[in-house]
């Protein structure tokens, strides 16, 4: 049996039981964490992890590996949000959008001109301060900025995770082995169908099919943690087994479904619709070899609640600043307050206190 120490604290102590995948809190706060903990173990326990290393677990690539300062971080957040003092976890900053071609998805992003390099890593460092211990680059590609690199590597290993959305518009073997080795720790890589013309007219872009499916190959052979994301609606739920055979054939570490926004009455999933989502999960994740499935259906619609102004904070392209990226509502601007002050206008609006299996704007 192998003990691992994950975290040490005056009020804290976690250990890890890797033969029964097994998280034990000990200290004055282990009253507090140890139902979330309870909650991880039984994960860890009934559904295969993204990836096993020497030196750590990959639960999902969503999630920072076990052990490590992100998850640490994670489980101290987790004390706090027990007690009512919620954390955002998970700060994802819109970088660009240049790549985005399809006039009607880029009516969804912020408008403005992008932030410039450092108020970026301003915000990183007013994330971290607040607890985050995942920062997603995403929008457009951000793979296009020409800092990009530079803004993955400012963000301090020891608290958080990167991770970064691309279209594979700037992707070379070259790009994939300087994101490793600036610490990015998860690249996603969104495909909408196994059928390239679905996809490249969702993207407004004819070829944008392979190339997210050659930044997929490149990424995974540079050795970094791959997720191929889909997002689904109304009509599209039977396309899932195929977009998970395809993940499993490209060789992704996890298969990412996201409920897509609905733009219409015919787009919204019903609740046979996220049923079926739900059975697949679990079906897939408790069967060996394959991606994991990641799907907020579950993460959200039961586990945690909706992310959305609990655990979750979003920074538009303009700097706008907004519970998550499916909700249109300011709380603030980067430009003109910290970043400290839109979260409190978050929680203090008492919009998002509720557990909600549907999130807004879903």
């Amino acid at each position: 049996m192998l003990m691992i120490q994950l975290l040490k604290a005056t009020a804290l102590v976690v250990d890890y039981d890797e033969d029964r995948r097994e998280l034990l809190a000990s200290g004055a706060l282990a009253s507090v964490v140890q139902p979330v903990l309870n909650r991880m173990s039984q994960k860890l326990a009934e559904e295969k992890p993204a990836l096993v290393r020497d030196n750590d677990v990959v639960a999902s690539t969503w999630l920072p590996p076990i052990p490590g300062g992100p998850f640490r971080r994670l489980v101290l957040s987790e004390a706090k949000i027990a007690i009512g003092r919620f954390v955002p976890q998970t700060v994802s900053i819109e970088v660009t959008q240049e790549g985005e071609y399809n006039p009607q998805r880029r009516l969804m992003a912020s408008g403005g001109s992008e932030l410039d390099t450092e108020t970026i890593k301003g915000v990183i460092d007013q994330s971290l301060d607040l607890g985050a211990c995942i920062i997603t680059f995403t929008e457009g590609d951000p793979l296009l900025r020409d800092d990009i690199l530079e803004l993955v590597r400012y963000v301090d290993p020891q608290k958080a995770v990167v991770n970064l959305f691309t279209r594979g518009l700037n992707m070379t073997p070259e790009m994939a082995l300087k994101l490793k080795e600036a610490g990015l720790h998860n690249l996603l890589v969104g495909i909408y169908s196994v059928d390239p013309e679905p996809h490249d007219a969702l993207r407004g872009m004819v070829g944008s099919h392979q190339m997210a499916v050659e930044a997929i190959k490149i990424g995974l052979e540079a050795g970094l943690l791959v997720t191929m994301a889909s997002h689904v609606k109304g009509g599209q739920i039977s396309q899932i087994s195929d977009l998970y055979d395809y993940a499993a054939e490209l060789g992704v570490q996890e298969f990412s479904i996201w409920e897509d926004v609905a733009k219409r009455p015919e787009d919204q999933l019903t609740q046979i619709d996220r049923e079926t989502i739900i059975r697949f999960y679990k079906k897939i994740n408790k069967t060996p070899g394959g991606p994991r499935i990641f799907a907020n259906t579950y993460f959200e619609g039961q586990m945690l609640g909706c992310m959305a102004g609990r655990r979750w904070l979003h920074v538009g392209v303009d700097g706008s600043v907004r519970p998550s990226p499916y909700v249109q509502e300011t709380y603030g601007n980067v430009k003109d307050v910290s970043l400290k002050e839109s979260w409190n206008r978050i929680r203090k609006s008492k919009k998002y206190d509720q557990f909600r299996s549907i999130c807004p704007g879903q």
